[in-house]
């Protein structure tokens, strides 16, 4: 593959609503790409065999279905010659070593903003294996959330299941200016940007109760 290409075929697994529809947005609008969504790993499976092989498949490596190495490695093999790489906030390093070996094209951290997705992407497209130096997941540990209050848990869950400020607020019995406050606070603790990387952040550290 010589670069990405317009309608160059894509495949986001990921079972988080918010991060599929948000990746779509930008990988549709940034390079024209034709987006296939799936939210489990057999139904990526399935995608790939009746719409593949997609040029790239974004695999999240947390969601239903992805017990291990030998599922990345089962889903490289069906998706050939088209590339998989591993879309994670928690993957560590001996893991993603251990997914190249079996056929991913690299690790793009979900810490990365989505503005720089396209040029991973492009990257990737043109036969780069895609490791970023800071490519360890800042927070790998279910745990990492600890250190922000209660409260900010309770707003950090509420904004992962796509509540607006405002439902949020009425859902906490709070103003719409404290929990921005709490939003701005959670950004900072946990080093991210927006609220769909908070997202991200609380699904794949096991947050989400």
């Amino acid at each position: 593959m010589d670069g990405a290409s317009a309608n160059q075929k894509i495949l986001i697994a990921d079972d988080h609503d918010i991060v599929r529809e948000a990746v779509a947005r930008v990988l549709s609008a940034d390079m024209g790409a034709l987006v296939t969504t799936v939210a489990d790993a057999e139904s990526a499976m399935k995608a790939i065999a009746k719409d593949g092989p997609f040029a790239i498949v974004l695999l999240d490596v947390s969601m239903a279905g992805m017990t291990g190495v030998d599922v990345v490695r089962r889903i490289a093999q069906a998706n050939e010659p088209g590339a998989i790489v591993i879309f994670s906030g928690v993957a560590n390093d001996d893991f993603v070593a251990r997914a190249i070996e079996a056929g991913a094209r690299g690790h793009i951290p979900k810490t990365q903003s989505l503005a720089s997705l396209p040029d991973a992407i492009r990257l990737i497209s043109s036969g780069t294996v895609f490791v970023p130096f800071n490519g360890r997941a800042r927070h790998e540990s279910p745990d990492s959330g600890e250190g922000l209050s209660d409260k900010q848990l309770r707003v950090l869950r509420l904004v992962s299941q796509g509540l607006s400020n405002k439902e949020i607020a009425l859902h906490l019995g709070m103003t719409e200016v404290t929990v921005k406050m709490h939003m701005r606070n959670i950004c900072s603790r946990l080093g991210i940007k927006n609220r769909t990387q908070a997202a991200m952040f609380a699904r794949d550290a096991g947050m989400l109760l």
